[in-house]
């Protein structure tokens, strides 16, 4: 009997796996609540950031269909053969491609 007081790394063991597995049931437990919190922040800003920009309405989300644009694309290409060899055809290329335009946030009508 005097043999097992002794030895102590079987304790030491065991109490290591059992702080290991109360951490890991905290960090468990407490998962819930920091997705809480964080939900509770991104919903904060959210409605900070509408009330900030009451001009664009009092919709919370994005809302892409308030973004109007209007571009024109204009290309030109031209393409000349300067020899044409069956293995090894040699090619002038060029190609030019403008765009211009507008885009606009709408403010929504309520």
């Amino acid at each position: 009997m005097p043999r097992l007081f002794r030895s102590r790394k079987g304790q030491n063991t065991a109490e290591f796996a059992i702080l290991i597995g109360l951490v890991v049931a905290v960090a468990v437990a407490m998962q819930t609540y920091v997705k809480r919190g964080l939900q509770g922040r991104v919903h904060d800003e959210v409605a900070a950031m509408a009330t900030g920009t009451s001009e664009l309405g009092t919709t919370n989300q994005y809302e892409p269909y308030y973004l109007n644009s209007q571009y024109n694309t204009f290309a030109n290409a031209y393409d000349n053969l300067l020899n044409k060899a069956a293995k090894n055809p040699e090619r002038d290329v060029y190609q030019n491609v403008s765009q211009y335009g507008v885009q606009n946030l709408i403010a929504p009508t309520n």
